[in-house]
């Protein structure tokens, strides 16, 4: 139950309502994440081979609605701060289905392309960005017992929609999954985005200054200002960075192990337990927040990001070694994702959240647009997908050094927000 210390913001939910939006949003993102996110690495081989697209054209379609997602984000994290959750998250809902039904029936590239485009769409007002926005300001400062709750259950979007695609695609083609998962993208989020986030939106609770060691030079009542500060932009590279390693690990993850010898399935299995390794890595996050300072927290997850990352590049086999490399880098990108949610309510006011998210989220949709595409396309250059793995940990080394200067001054050891 929220904490009897940290009360709930002016015109909130009550402690039920809370549970509600909770429980709701964790089904929901596991299911569009699975559907608009973890169903792609394993059905593109299928639609490469069965449209004679190349597997570099089609992951840079699926890198295009992640820019869109990316650019829409900005303005969907104006609606929230003003609005709340309800209407975005369940708008993204009913255009997330006809754009994945647009996909299953594509048949040229520019259909495949816009289809992809459309589903960018979605996936703004429905991946986690507004997600972690209705839980900072809902749950207050309990945010990041609801925050860590979240991810911990949607950590396993991968676990179930990876294997749960595959053995479609054995049945039905890619064309006949993705229609199958349009429906499953229907019937979950449109009602429960539209029951079950309802209630007023409340004023954002003030930081625990306790926890939060004070609000710098003002610097939290002009959000212009922080946007312009350098630790808002050295946090942005970082998490820009973390992202990139963090997605091009998830998307290229299966041809790397098919490269190294497992099946398909197999491979499609290994990233389903990478979900398993996010919820593990998750479950210590609460006890870390309360021993560690917010700039020591960052570069502890982004440095695991790094390790991780290149265990994978360096580690030939047996398949059940590169199953626990996978699991292990699953849980170095789930306590990084935690870190991108708390990240700005662990440094500025929470009245900001939706704004600011929606800002330093754009660069980092970016990132996770890219990273697929660039991943295949740096294998075929480089003649493999180890030396990419071997990059992709170097560009995590980076994020680590520049998150050293990502904290403003008078937060040197602010933990996250509840105790």
């Amino acid at each position: 139950m929220v904490g009897s210390g940290s009360p709930l913001p002016p015109g909130g939910l009550s402690q039920r309502g809370l549970w509600r939006v909770l429980v709701v949003l964790c089904v929901t993102e596991i299911t569009s994440w699975g559907v608009l996110y973890y169903a792609f690495p394993v059905l593109a081989p299928s639609i490469a081979a069965d449209t004679s697209w190349s597997l570099s054209t089609i992951t840079a379609a699926f890198s295009g609605g992640l820019v869109v997602s990316a650019l829409i984000g900005i303005p969907v994290g104006r609606l929230l701060d003003r609005h709340g959750p309800r209407w975005v998250m369940t708008a993204g809902s009913v255009i997330g289905v006809p754009a994945t039904l647009a996909i299953a029936a594509a048949g040229s590239l520019p259909w495949f392309v816009a289809a992809w485009l459309l589903a960018g769409v979605a996936q703004a007002a429905t991946f986690y960005p507004p997600a972690f926005a209705a839980l900072t300001r809902w749950w207050g400062r309990d945010r990041v017992r609801a925050l860590t709750g979240l991810t911990l259950v949607a950590g396993l979007a991968s676990t179930v929609f990876a294997p749960l695609t595959a053995a479609l695609l054995g049945h039905f083609g890619w064309r006949g999954t993705y229609l199958v998962l349009a429906v499953i993208l229907a019937a979950v989020t449109i009602p429960a985005h539209l029951f079950g986030l309802r209630g007023p939106w409340p004023d954002p609770v003030e930081p625990d200054t306790d926890n939060a060691g004070g609000i710098a030079d003002g610097a939290d009542d002009d959000p212009a200002r922080i946007v312009r500060s350098h630790a808002f932009l050295l946090l942005g590279a970082a998490l820009f960075l973390g992202a990139f390693t963090a997605f091009a690990v998830t998307v290229n993850q299966v041809p790397l192990l098919i490269e190294r010898g497992l099946t398909t399935s197999q491979a499609a299995w290994a990233l389903g337990l990478g979900g398993v390794g996010q919820v593990l890595g998750r479950l210590g996050y609460t006890r870390l927040t309360r021993r560690s300072g917010v700039r020591g927290r960052a570069v502890l997850i982004l440095g695991m990001l790094a390790a991780t990352t290149l265990l994978l590049a360096v580690l030939p086999g047996p398949p059940w070694a590169l199953i626990v490399a996978a699991m292990l880098a699953g849980a170095a990108r789930g306590v990084f994702t935690l870190l991108q949610a708390t990240a700005l309510s662990d440094r500025w006011h929470p009245r900001f959240y939706g704004r600011l998210n929606g800002l330093i989220s754009a660069p980092s949709m970016l990132a996770v647009a890219v990273s697929p595409w660039a991943g295949s396309a740096l294998a075929e250059l480089l003649g493999g997908y180890p030396p990419v793995f071997i990059l992709l940990a170097g560009a995590a080394v980076v994020a680590t050094v520049l998150a050293l200067g990502s904290v403003p001054a008078g937060r040197g050891r602010a933990p996250s927000a509840g105790r």
